[in-house]
This record gives structure tokens, C-alpha cells and sequence, in this order.
């Protein structure tokens, strides 16, 4: 996050709450007039840009579908922590016939033959 974004941040918005990631919630101060509410945002702790480390509490508070800030619920031994989205890095889901993965894939019954000029 930039230098600005955060003294912006405590400037024209009122802090609202810390999740259990170190984001931090914002409120401006004042009812913007083309919604005709307030805006609402996200300081990232990694200084990032990653949206999916946005809790579901707080996500639901940010999109004004809840008025407050709902209480963290109960993590239970079963639940994996949130992994950020992991598209085009080498830690990416790559399906068995991948490049990256041997790039061979199991013939099927019914394979595919190529279509060659003339025949």
C-alpha cells in the first residue's frame, strides 16, 4: 500500500477494526452523495494488493450488506486457513496433462485423431 493511501486513511476515514490477518477496516467520515452512504475500504498489512485475505466477516461488512462488522466465528480443527489466490505461480493447481506437470495426459476410448490436408 502506498505511503498516501495510508495518511489518507487516517485522515478522511474513521478506523472501524483489525482482523486476524492485521488488515484494517476503514469508514469515510462523511455519507458520499452519489451513493448516498458511506465508503468503505481495506489497509492490507502486507502492503499488497491481494483482496482475498479479506475475512467473510468483514468482506460482508466492506460490500454494505451488513451494517456492523460481524464477530470472528469459531475456527474449528478442520478448517484450513485461507490460502491467497494462487494463479500463475509455480504453487498454481496444474491438472495431470500440464506442461509443467510431464505434459502427458492418459489416452481416452475414443482419442483424438488429427485431421491431415487430402485425406
Amino acid at each position: 500500500m502506498s505511503l498516501m493511501l495510508r495518511l489518507t486513511s487516517g485522515l478522511r476515514g474513521r478506523k472501524i477494526g483489525t482482523d486476524r490477518f492485521g488488515n484494517t477496516y476503514y469508514e469515510s467520515r462523511t455519507v458520499q452523495p452519489i451513493y448516498g452512504r458511506t465508503r468503505r475500504w481495506a489497509v492490507y498489512a502486507d502492503g499488497g494488493w491481494e483482496p482475498t485475505v479479506v475475512p467473510p466477516e468483514w468482506h460482508a461488512w466492506l460490500h454494505h450488506t451488513v451494517p456492523a462488522p460481524l464477530p470472528e466465528q469459531k475456527r474449528y480443527p478442520w478448517q484450513l486457513e485461507h490460502q491467497p489466490n494462487l494463479t500463475g505461480t509455480a504453487l498454481s493447481y496444474r491438472p495431470a496433462g500440464h506442461d509443467y506437470v510431464g505434459g502427458r495426459r492418459h489416452a481416452t476410448g475414443a482419442d483424438y485423431e488429427a485431421w491431415t490436408p487430402g485425406s
